[in-house]
């Protein structure tokens, strides 16, 4: 295998995790601080809703991007 070209996917691979953690926690804060402003207001409370689903499946999605990175940290050191 080669090594100069396995290195060069690796790097790659590792900016592109780091920035699609990165877009996660956005989206994380973003969901967060949405939730919080609707509170109790009564007509946007299906929004509310879809936003704490959002904001799950972003955090769990998130996890994942995270171990994946974590792995391929471990590969470059």
């Amino acid at each position: 295998m080669n090594n100069e070209y396995r290195n060069e996917i690796m790097k790659t691979s590792l900016e592109a995790r780091i920035n699609e953690v990165t877009e996660y926690q956005v989206n994380i804060d973003n969901f967060k601080l949405a939730i919080e402003k609707i509170g109790n207001d009564a007509d946007l409370q299906d929004f509310k809703s879809n936003l704490k689903e959002l904001l799950a499946s972003s955090i769990a999605e998130q996890r994942k991007s995270q171990i994946m990175l974590e792995v391929i940290q471990s590969q470059t050191e």
